[in-house]
């Protein structure tokens, strides 16, 4: 597959597509899918500084001027990378600085593209819509499994970026060629995905036939064993249960997603299998539409403009506030959405709410919520609970429903709406518990440590934390 002759960057080279996991990678060129397009195009190129912020290195952006000059190209994100020329330096938050300029210049600049409500964005050491492509604590484990034979060790961002496979999350993938794309991965059945993410879980070397495989769990988020996987046409992420597990991780999720779409949340399709002696969730991704191509995806934390230490501070409250005062569709619908995704989190335990399990869709203009993903109950050894991010403006995040009453004016809601969502989340998890059990193959001891602990935990009801 190739695509036209990039401009290129300001100081960038052309090379050839780098070694997997190089460590001399000075540059990589960036691609993306454009909105209804089969195949990708050149979007610029991203280049080490040598300069670093909190240990991470720096990595500068710079479109490609044959993408600027193109007819629909989009911005990979207007707040972050307006469509304009110069270089990005992702430490200085807003419109790129002149050709020439002095990069380590502080301060910041005026923002381009839609408002960030509150608040400046952080400064970060990449581009969050180019950070939201990278793989995650479970991908990086293994590809230093692959790369170097040790879990544990740090390579490179760039080598990162280089070594996952091109089925990344989203629509940009990561090249060393500006004029050639060549997608990296090869097929891989669920067997095969099952038993390498055992061997990379146990640390242990991975077998040239799984060489493959180990390629599908390299570009997807999360610190748990996951894989990419395409079965008969669909696009699928493949979640594996973890040998450190002490109760049916995997089929509670599985309950909590088919409850989710009970309740009337937008959520992706799930089924359960069983493979190799193991429960297997399959989760049908939507960020890759029927007719081909691939839909751009951001993360609630590139979206707020966090960095990951920073998010800490962000709320419900605060997404409520992007989506009424940003360039979001149906503002309206999306409000009520994510309150009911909100309340829906609170009744099943799903603690582990951060604002990478958040996200929305980006044509170039506007942005739409994506269908929800990891509803996962959390276990907890006591009946107190609280969630990854503050649920009212004061950073109130007890796992309680009496503060999605307290933030129900936040998304627009009337104190009888918001009465009516929960009234219906609670009583459609009571009254389709058993159902959606029996979908997810939980035996009557799994639901025993299920229910009223993380779903419909008598904690979520108390008027008090």
């Amino acid at each position: 597959m190739t695509s036209e002759a990039a401009g290129r960057a300001p100081g960038a080279r052309p090379s050839a597509n780098p070694r997997p996991g190089g460590g001399d990678l000075r540059q990589l060129y960036v691609w993306t899918w454009l909105p209804q397009a089969q195949d990708p195009v050149v979007a610029g190129v991203l280049t080490r500084t040598g300069t670093h912020l909190a240990g991470q290195e720096v990595l500068n952006f710079t479109y490609a001027n044959s993408y600027r000059a193109h007819p629909k190209a989009t911005s990979l994100f207007a707040p972050e990378l307006p469509l304009v020329p110069g270089t990005f330096n992702p430490t200085v938050p807003g419109r790129p600085l002149p050709i020439g300029a002095d990069l380590s210049a502080t301060g910041v600049l005026s923002m381009g593209g839609p408002p960030v409500p509150s608040r400046l964005r952080s400064p970060l050491a990449m581009h969050g819509c180019l950070r939201d492509a990278a793989p995650d604590a479970w991908g990086r484990r293994v590809i230093n499994l692959r790369l170097a034979g040790d879990p544990e060790v740090e390579l490179s961002e760039l080598s990162y970026l280089a070594a996952a496979g091109s089925d990344r999350i989203g629509a940009l993938d990561f090249q060393g060629s500006a004029t050639t794309y060549v997608a990296r991965g090869d097929g891989a059945t669920l067997e095969q995905l099952t038993l390498m993410a055992e061997l990379v879980e146990a640390g242990e070397e991975l077998p040239a036939e799984l060489a493959a495989a180990a390629g599908h769990g390299t570009s997807i988020g999360g610190a748990r064993p996951k894989a990419l996987l395409e079965d008969r046409g669909r696009h699928l992420i493949a979640k594996f249960p973890s040998s450190t597990d002490t109760r049916p991780v995997v089929k509670a999720e599985a309950a909590a997603m088919l409850l989710a779409a009970r309740v009337g949340i937008t959520v992706a399709p799930v089924e359960l299998r069983h493979v190799a002696g193991r429960d297997v969730l399959l989760v049908e991704r939507f960020d890759r539409p029927s007719v081909g191509g691939r839909r751009q995806m951001l993360s609630a934390l590139t979206v707020l403009g966090y960095d990951e230490l920073g998010s800490r501070h962000a709320s419900y409250a605060e997404l409520a506030e992007a989506v009424r005062t940003g360039p979001w569709t149906k503002p309206g619908d999306t409000l009520r959405e994510l309150y009911t995704r909100l309340v829906f989190n609170v009744c099943v335990g799903n603690n582990d709410d951060h604002l990478r399990n958040h996200a929305a869709f980006w044509d170039g203009e506007r942005l739409e919520l994506t269908p929800a993903y990891d509803l996962a109950p959390s276990p907890r050894s006591t009946a107190v609970s609280s969630q990854a991010i503050g649920i009212t403006r004061n950073q109130d995040r007890a796992s309680q429903l009496r503060l999605c009453r307290q933030v129900a004016t936040e998304f627009q809601l009337r104190r009888a709406e918001a009465e009516q969502v929960i009234e219906a989340v609670v009583s459609t998890i009571h009254q389709d518990w058993d159902e959606v059990c029996d979908q997810a193959r939980l035996t009557q001891a799994e639901r025993d440590t299920l229910w009223q602990r993380e779903f419909l935990n008598p904690y979520i009801f108390y008027d008090q934390p």
